[in-house]
């Protein structure tokens, strides 16, 4: 299992005879699924090239705090957004010294003072220089601004002498940096969402929708790649951004979202239709802008094609996930459409509004889940849709690594 998907760390080389490991740490960070960017000092450069790092990495090397051609000159800006983690490694005393005082002076420096990125720090030295009052004093400055010190290990140095000083072995600081970013409860998975509205078109002017603004569907999409899956995101006609490191598919009617389901869900793991899908459209679409010359207008309407339900047979191999929106007998409608469609688990949430006047669901930010599974139900209150995204992404994979077990013990 690829337990660091869609993470992305920067590995800072310092100037260490240890930097020659570093080349396996960027291999190994990818191995597990990360995407890594490396930067290098200028010592870090007398003992292993940029070339070399720019090889295993895949990326060129960012070496320079005045770099003109990143991001208009902002380059350490630009890294320090770009980052879930940065690793220093190895960490020499000076480096650790100048990032203790906050100075800024290269990009290294600059890069941990602009970022809200988690901070690693393996340091690489002389065990008579670790144990100096001088370099402790520093890493206790590091631990106090949140930063988590990796090592050193205890054994042969490159002196020749023995004791505590040299850089963590790689696999050490891999497994180190995994356990942090253990929430990975969906690595390696597929995850397909569909969100928003469908719009059926009347004429070339006016169609057929309902409220949905897709806020639901883009925070399950956000939640899963924290979780990290691969995640696809079918989405109807929304103004939301696309969640950063999504696969975005902009669909307009429910006949498109089909037909765009269809050519993923053989590849998905789990499906969560979030999408509120038009239930009906005009059996005849107006190929020119229909006029107001009568009093009233009416119009035919056949049902859309059912996309949820027809999973049960297209993608029959995946955990399927679907979404209830209710105004009244919120269980027995979901419970009801989680049986006839075949789906594994169901959330449940009331639209309208509630007692206070305040709106549920549609066109709010906020909203609570009911989950239904065939014997469970659990409630997970008010909360912002982020927040209920990510306890929807939690309960839903531990079912899912439970339907996944079952199948391999049963198949």
């Amino acid at each position: 299992m690829k337990t660091l998907t869609n993470k992305r760390l920067i590995v800072a080389v310092t100037g260490s005879i240890a930097a020659y490991k570093s080349a396996e740490l960027v291999r190994r960070l990818q191995d597990a699924g990360a995407d890594v960017q490396v930067i290098m000092s200028e010592g870090a450069k007398a003992f292993i090239t940029p070339l070399t790092m720019q090889a295993v990495s895949g990326k060129p090397v960012r070496d320079s705090l005045l770099d003109s051609e990143a991001e208009a000159g902002m380059g350490h800006i630009e890294l320090a957004r770009w980052a879930d983690a940065i690793i220093v490694a190895p960490a020499t005393a000076s480096s650790i010294a100048r990032l203790a005082q906050g100075s800024a002076e290269d990009l290294l420096g600059a890069v941990c003072l602009a970022t809200t990125a988690s901070i690693y720090v393996a340091p690489a030295m002389n065990s008579v220089m670790w144990q100096d009052v001088s370099t402790q004093r520093n890493v206790h400055a590091l631990r106090e601004q949140d930063m988590q010190i990796l090592g050193p290990a205890n054994g042969q140095q490159a002196c020749g002498e023995t004791g505590e000083g040299p850089m963590l072995d790689v696999a050490d600081l891999v497994s180190a940096i995994e356990q942090d970013f253990a929430t990975g409860v969906l690595a390696g998975q597929h995850v397909l969402v569909t969100a928003g509205p469908t719009c059926e078109d009347i004429d070339p002017v006016r169609y057929i929708t309902n409220r949905s603004s897709g806020k639901m569907g883009f925070a399950v999409a956000a939640a899963a790649v924290e979780a990290g899956a691969r995640v696809t995101l079918v989405a109807g006609p929304v103004a939301l951004s696309t969640p950063d490191r999504v696969t975005r598919v902009d669909v307009r009617s429910a006949q498109d979202m089909l037909e765009v389901v269809q050519q993923h869900q053989q590849q998905a793991d789990i499906i969560i239709s979030v999408a509120a899908v038009s239930d009906y459209r005009p059996v005849n679409c107006a190929g020119e802008k229909l006029k107001k010359h009568q009093q009233s207008l009416q119009l035919e309407l056949e049902k859309t094609p059912d996309i949820l339900a027809s999973l049960a047979q297209t993608a029959a191999h995946t955990y399927r996930v679907g979404f209830a929106a209710e105004t009244d007998k919120l269980e027995t409608y979901a419970r009801d459409k989680l049986v006839k469609k075949s789906l594994h688990m169901i959330c449940a949430n009331r639209v309208g509004y509630d007692e206070h006047g305040n709106v549920l669901g549609f066109d709010s930010d906020e909203n609570c889940l009911t989950l239904f599974t065939t014997d469970e139900a659990i409630e997970l209150p008010r909360a912002s849709k982020h927040k209920l995204a990510r306890q929807l992404i939690d309960n839903l994979a531990k079912r899912y690594h439970e339907y996944r077990n079952t199948i391999k013990n049963t198949g």
